[in-house]
């Protein structure tokens, strides 16, 4: 068992431990047919990689119970062309 899954935070983050669950299991599906990670791990094992998406706050689950990218916000995307 990976050890960010023992941690409470990781729960939290999501709403309860059934919506950990669902977000985990709809994500890994969507892994395994073809979509692209989100991280960048050495580890080849989905469970990881689903995690770390996780704990990044690159996925959660929409109000439909969909799994969804959260957006970059203009602020947190770094310098800009104007910027320079």
């Amino acid at each position: 068992m990976l050890e960010e899954l023992k941690e409470e935070s990781i729960v939290n983050k999501c709403g309860g431990r059934f919506k950990l669950s669902s977000l985990i299991q709809k994500r890994m599906v969507a892994l395994l047919r073809g979509a692209r990670p989100l991280v960048e791990l050495q580890s080849k094992s989905h469970m990881e990689v689903v995690v770390q998406e996780i704990l990044q706050d690159k996925i959660f689950l929409d109000a439909s119970g969909n799994v969804a990218e959260r957006q970059v916000e203009m602020a947190d995307a770094g310098p800009t062309l104007d910027d320079l």
